[in-house]
């Protein structure tokens, strides 16, 4: 037998059983080009290099991160929104390890996130613009693309790590709320604005004694007729300056106190700066998407499209003290109805117009949209654009907004998101970690960009060095199209370091060493 089974003929095949010449023919594809197996070892495989500068992460998103924002009591203690639809808060504590983990005896295969404190749920989309409120920082706020505002009570000062962030009211008067804005005048704590969807301005205070009417509405505008992007507090906290994308700049009057001080307003009596785009001197095409107010109050710079910059005058307005500097809980939160007419509430308000409204420069030194400003703090007299285009411009304030520096590949081809300087250190060591005098620091910028990596520059002397002024740089989140980039970040000194914690569109949040002692 045969041992495959297959049966043996002794007789001769039948003809009728035979295949034809033409029909046994093989037949071969006319792709002759077919590749053969190779070996692995001589294919390019595509390598993404992940490096890693970060000291401790948190991961516990699920989705991009969209912002972020630290308590301005303890800076350690971060709060970030995401895709979502959640908020976290945690605390960017961590040690840097003295040696890395290639010279430990027996490293760990991966490092752990750093653990939340609170997580927030209860909005139903995206969690896009976050904040605590000023100055102590008692609430902390979440809005979303659900129009949902939220604000939490948080601990004591001396508790802030501790699981005590709970919901006292949520208002929706919104389809969608593009950004926070809390109120830094110690007069109206806990007072924030927003911007919507819909092109209107929310002022809101909040009452945390009263649980009921926690949320009470201080002021609601409606006059950019399109999306409210942006929108600043003057340093002082007395007026807010916002934009639109069809090229509208309004400059409100929240408390009464330019009207208090004999400001006449514009625009129905709402604003006391109203500029649109039908002004040809103070027309962008393609709309403003950024704002920010000079730390004197005398003017402010709205970015829009196509690098444009535009430069404006407000009212200064200086009040002098009350004889014994306190404010009575019935002058907080009194609002415009209260004190239109009357300057009680903050001692004798005087008011200077001579430059309101006017329109003092035109700049475009970029080629695509300005996404952020920064004003750096006196003595310097900076203002920073970070565009779409990659770069940042660096403008001279004193001297008739001169450029003084363009790095045009700040972030190679990839979006600046955020230009923001660092703190002045009054004492000790500057934050770049060299030896500085009393308010050593300032001249350091700190940006963001879609390429994933966050980067440090000085900002002193001009174009002459080749690297432009960059300090240093740290790298972690994915970019350069790969998923990522970084969509925030916070910066301050917290024991005795300099920190950098970002928010990223990979979903992770990373901490940065940013030097000191």
């Amino acid at each position: 037998m045969s041992a495959t089974g297959i049966p043996l003929h002794d007789e001769e095949d039948d003809p009728s059983d035979m295949l034809d010449a033409d029909e046994a023919a093989e037949e071969v594809p006319d792709d002759l080009d077919h590749a053969m197996d190779s070996d692995p070892e001589d294919e390019d495989v595509l390598e993404i290099n992940l490096e890693n500068d970060s000291i401790a992460h948190f991961d516990r998103h699920t989705d991009s991160l969209f912002c972020i924002t630290s308590h301005p009591l303890d800076p350690s203690i971060i709060a970030t929104g995401a895709g979502d639809d959640t908020a976290y808060v945690f605390s960017s504590t961590a040690t840097s390890p003295l040696l890395p983990p290639s010279y430990e005896s027996n490293p760990e295969p991966g490092r752990k996130s750093l653990e939340p404190i609170a997580e927030l749920k209860g909005h139903s989309d995206s969690v896009n613009a976050i904040t605590f409120t000023l100055p102590h920082g008692n609430f902390l706020c979440t809005a979303g693309l659900d129009g949902r505002l939220r604000a939490y009570s948080t601990p004591p000062p001396s508790s802030l790590a501790e699981p005590q962030y709970n919901l006292l009211a949520e208002v929706q008067e919104v389809e969608e709320i593009n950004w926070l804005a809390p109120c830094p005048n110690p007069t109206y704590p806990n007072t924030l604005a927003l911007g919507a969807s819909d092109g209107s301005v929310w002022v809101y205070v909040i009452e945390g004694s009263d649980p009921t009417s926690a949320l009470q509405v201080q002021q609601a505008y409606y006059l950019h007729t399109a999306p409210c992007t942006a929108g600043a507090w003057t340093p002082d906290g007395k007026l807010l300056a916002t934009v639109s994308e069809e090229g509208s700049l309004y400059v409100w009057d929240p408390f009464g106190e330019a009207a208090a001080a004999g400001t006449s307003t514009q625009s129905s009596g709402q604003a006391i700066v109203a500029l649109t785009a039908e002004d040809q001197r103070f027309a962008v095409e393609g709309g403003l998407y950024s704002v920010a107010v000079a730390p004197t109050g005398a003017f402010v710079a709205v970015g829009g499209a196509e690098g444009h910059i535009r430069i404006v005058g407000l009212p200064r307005l200086s009040s002098s003290p009350t004889s014994n500097g306190n404010v009575t809980k019935s002058q907080k939160g009194a609002g415009a109805k209260g004190k239109a007419g009357s300057n009680k509430q903050s001692g004798t308000v005087e008011a200077s117009t001579g430059q309101a409204g006017q329109i003092l420069a035109s700049l475009q030194a970029q080629s695509d949209g300005v996404e952020t400003l920064a004003f750096s703090k006196p003595p310097l007299t900076l203002l920073a654009a970070g565009s779409v285009d990659g770069s940042i411009a660096l403008f001279d304030t004193a001297h008739r907004f001169a450029v003084r520096r363009h790095i045009r590949d700040a972030h190679d081809e990839y979006a600046v998101v955020k230009v923001e300087f660092v703190e002045p250190v009054q004492s000790g060591r500057s934050t770049s970690g060299t030896s500085g005098s009393a308010g050593s620091g300032g001249w350091l910028l700190t940006s963001c960009g879609m390429d994933g990596v966050a980067r440090r520059w000085d900002t002193r002397g001009g174009t002459a060095a080749s690297t432009q002024g960059l300090v240093k740089e740290w790298r972690g989140h994915r970019g350069e199209g790969e998923g990522g980039g970084v969509m925030g970040f916070v910066q301050s000194e917290s024991e005795g370091r300099g920190r950098i914690v970002t928010a990223g569109d990979d979903g992770v949040s990373l901490v940065f060493d940013a030097g000191g002692d």
